[in-house]
C-alpha cells in the first residue's frame, strides 16, 4: 500500500506524496473526495472542494471531484470502476463520521481497500481522511459530532473505521494555530491511558507508507 496521511492540508512535504506516484506528476489525475464536509451548507462545501482542487493543481496534478453521494444505492462496482482510473485519491478532512458513512453507502470503503491492497493507487489525505483508516473511530466523537451523519444523510453513525491501519491517527497535535489541537491532545491522552495504538501528527507532518518500507513521518 502507498499512503500519504497529513495532519493538515498537504503538509510541509507534498513532494513525498508525489514521489509515491508511478507516473510523472504533470500527467497524473487525482480524485478529490470531499464528503467529510457534506454536512456543511452547499456554498461552504463548494468552496471547500475548490480549495482542495486548487491545492492539487498547484502540485501539477489534474483534479476531478468524485462525490461519493452520487454512488449511494448503486452497485459497488461503479465506485470501484470510477476510482480505479485515478493513480491518486485525495481525501479531504472534515467530519470523520460523515466521511465513513459516505464511504460505506457508496461502496468506496470496499473499493479503496481492494485497490490499495492491489497497489493500484495512492491514498492521500488529511485529518478525517487519515483518521477514517483506523480500526475504529471511538474517541474521535470528542472532536467530530457523530450526529452530523444524521444531518447529512439521515443515517445513524458508524463506529468502525476502514481498518487499513492497525492504529488510530490523531492529527493537529501541538498545533496552536489549529482550533482542534487541544481537544485532540486530550484524545491522544485517552488513547495512551486505554492502551489504544495510535500515532500523533503535528500540522505540517505526514505519515508516509510505501509498500514494505518502514512507515515514516516527514
Amino acid at each position: 500500500m502507498r499512503m500519504y496521511l497529513s495532519s493538515f492540508r498537504t503538509g510541509d512535504r507534498p513532494e513525498e506524496m508525489l514521489a509515491l506516484l508511478t507516473r510523472p506528476a504533470p500527467t497524473a489525475e487525482v480524485a478529490v473526495v470531499a464528503n467529510a464536509v457534506d454536512a456543511l451548507p452547499a456554498e461552504e462545501r463548494r468552496a471547500a472542494v475548490e480549495r482542495e482542487s486548487a491545492a492539487m493543481s498547484g502540485l501539477g496534478l489534474r483534479p476531478f471531484e468524485i462525490d461519493l453521494r452520487t454512488f449511494f444505492g448503486r452497485p459497488s462496482t461503479e465506485i470501484a470502476q470510477a476510482l480505479s482510473r485515478f493513480p491518486l485519491v485525495w481525501v479531504r478532512g472534515g467530519n470523520v463520521f460523515v466521511l465513513r458513512q459516505a464511504m460505506a453507502r457508496s461502496g468506496a470503503d470496499r473499493a479503496l481497500t481492494g485497490l490499495l491492497r492491489r497497489d493500484t493507487l495512492v491514498y492521500a489525505g488529511y485529518s478525517a481522511g487519515a483518521c477514517v483508516l483506523a480500526p475504529e473511530l471511538r474517541g474521535l466523537e470528542a472532536c467530530d459530532d457523530p450526529q452530523a451523519v444524521r444531518a447529512a444523510y439521515g443515517d445513524e453513525p458508524r463506529w468502525d473505521g476502514l481498518g487499513l491501519l492497525d492504529h488510530a491517527v490523531v492529527p493537529h497535535i501541538d498545533s496552536p494555530g489549529h482550533p482542534e489541537s487541544e481537544i485532540l491532545g486530550a484524545v491522544a491522552d485517552r488513547y495512551r491511558v486505554e492502551g489504544t495504538a495510535h500515532r500523533t501528527l503535528r500540522d505540517g507532518q505526514a505519515l508516509v507508507i510505501d509498500g514494505d518500507r518502514r512507515p515514516r513521518v516527514c
